[in-house]
């Protein structure tokens, strides 16, 4: 079993234009997400909720620019593909960009 853990990215448009001083303008706009797998024997065991709370730190990011953080997730089988994974099997035959796998 492993662990699918699913992100929203967000992007801070309006630091763009920001020149560093003062409070930085507030704007933030959805970039759409990841899923990483996440691989351990606490999955097995059922320890979701501790699992996820062990690798937020390695996911999750935040700054004035960009936040990513942790939405959902889900137990699934071993040999399950992300959707983008599968999205490359179907239109090139080979999955070029695996999702990336977190080891704990």
């Amino acid at each position: 079993m492993q662990l699918f853990v699913y992100t929203q990215i967000r992007e801070n448009y309006g630091a763009h234009d920001w020149n560093g001083e003062g409070v930085c303008p507030q704007y933030w706009k959805p970039k759409g997400g990841e899923t990483y797998k996440v691989r351990s024997s606490l999955v097995s065991a059922g320890l979701i909720t501790e699992l996820v709370m062990a690798v937020r730190s390695r996911i999750e990011t935040c700054s004035d620019y960009i936040t990513e953080e942790i939405v959902d997730w889900e137990v699934v089988g071993d040999d399950k593909l992300t959707l983008f994974e599968r999205d490359q099997l179907e239109y090139t035959g080979t999955i070029l960009y695996p999702a990336m796998v977190i080891e704990c």
